[in-house]
C-alpha cells in the first residue's frame, strides 16, 4: 500500500476506535436497535436526494445494507447493550479480518500469503484469549453476538469488493438507506414503542452529538474511506489494518470511561498487535530475508595474478 493509504487506514481505525466509546455512551439514552436505526438514518435521509443512483446493481446495495447495517451493527449494539464493554468490543470485532480472508478465498479466489495467514492466526489467538477471559468475567451470550457481528462485517467487506462501486460516497449513502426501516421495525417489535418514544422524547444534546458522530463521522466518512481502500487493494490486504481499532478503542475506553483490563485482556491485545505486524509487512520485505544476497565477482584488482 502507498504511504498515504496506510495513513488513511490508520485514521479510519482511530475514528472507529473512539466510536465504541460513544456507542456505549449512546446506549444509556437509546434502546440498541433504535440507536442503530438512527445511526443510518442521519446518513441516508438527507443525502439520497443529493447523490443520485448508486451506479451498481441494486442487489449489491441490498446485500451490503443488510449484512453491514442490519446484521453487523445490530449485533454489535445488542452485544454492547448485553454487557460487552467498549474496549473489549473493539478488540473482539476485529475477528472480521479473519472472516474477510475466509470469505475472500471462497468468493473472490484471493489467497493470502503464508505470512499474512500467520498474522491472522496470531490475531485470532488473541481474540481466543479474550473469549476465555470474557467467559470468566462476563456473559458469554454478549461475546457470541460480537463474533456474529465480526462475521457479518467480513462478509460485507467481500461483497463491497465484489460490487466494485465506482463512487464510494454514493455507495455508502445508499447502503445506509437500507438498514433504518428494518432496524426500526425490529426495535418496535423487540424493544417496544413505549421505550422508543421515551428515548426520542427525552433526547439530550449529548445524545444528538453521539448520533451525529456515529452516523456522519464513523459511518459516512469511515466506510466511504474503507470502500475506497477496498477498491484499490485486495480485501485480505486492507482488512488487517482494522486490527488497529482496538488500540484506539481500548485506550480511549480507559481514558474516557475508566475501563480496567485484566492481564488476559492485555495479553490478547499484544497478540492482536503482533498479528497486525505480521500481516501488514509486504511480502517483498519478507522475501529479502529469505533470499541470500548475490555475491558479485571480485574486482579485477583483488583477483590473483596469473602465474607463468
Amino acid at each position: 500500500m502507498r504511504p498515504r493509504h496506510i495513513g488513511l487506514a490508520v485514521l479510519i481505525a482511530a475514528v472507529w476506535g473512539l466510536n465504541f466509546v460513544l456507542i456505549e455512551v449512546g446506549l444509556h439514552d437509546f434502546p440498541p436497535l433504535l440507536f442503530c436505526a438512527l445511526r443510518f438514518a442521519v446518513v441516508a435521509l438527507p443525502a439520497v436526494f443529493l447523490v443520485g443512483p448508486p451506479r451498481v446493481a441494486w442487489r449489491w446495495v441490498l446485500a451490503v445494507g443488510v449484512a453491514l447495517g442490519v446484521v453487523k451493527f445490530g449485533l454489535l449494539f445488542l452485544g454492547m447493550h448485553a454487557g460487552m464493554p467498549a474496549g473489549l468490543s473493539s478488540l473482539v470485532l476485529q475477528g472480521q479480518a479473519g472472516f474477510t480472508a475466509l470469505f475472500a478465498a471462497g468468493l473472490l479466489r484471493e489467497r493470502p500469503t503464508p505470512v499474512r495467514t500467520a498474522g491472522l492466526v496470531v490475531a485470532f489467538a488473541g481474540i481466543a484469549v479474550a473469549a476465555v477471559d470474557r467467559g470468566v468475567h462476563g456473559p458469554a451470550g454478549a461475546f457470541a453476538l460480537l463474533i456474529g457481528s465480526a462475521a457479518a462485517w467480513g462478509l460485507a467487506n467481500v461483497l463491497t469488493r465484489k460490487a466494485a462501486p465506482p463512487d464510494a460516497l454514493r455507495w455508502m449513502v445508499w447502503v445506509s438507506a437500507v438498514p433504518p426501516l428494518p432496524l426500526l421495525g425490529l426495535s418496535l417489535l423487540v424493544e417496544g414503542p413505549a421505550a422508543d418514544w421515551a428515548a426520542l422524547r427525552g433526547i439530550s444534546w449529548a445524545g444528538v452529538g453521539v448520533v451525529l458522530y456515529v452516523g456522519l463521522v464513523s459511518t459516512l466518512f469511515g466506510f466511504v474511506a474503507w470502500s475506497h481502500l477496498l477498491r484499490r487493494y485486495d480485501a485480505s490486504v486492507v482488512a488487517p489494518f482494522s486490527l488497529l481499532v482496538p488500540v484506539f478503542g481500548m485506550s480511549s475506553a480507559a481514558l474516557l470511561l475508566g475501563e480496567r483490563f485484566s492481564p488476559a485482556a492485555g495479553a490478547a491485545t499484544v497478540l492482536v498487535i503482533a498479528g497486525i505486524g505480521l500481516g501488514a509487512v509486504p511480502a517483498t520485505v519478507w522475501a529479502r530475508f529469505r533470499t541470500p544476497p548475490r555475491r558479485d565477482a571480485a574486482p579485477a584488482a583483488e583477483r590473483p595474478a596469473r602465474q607463468g
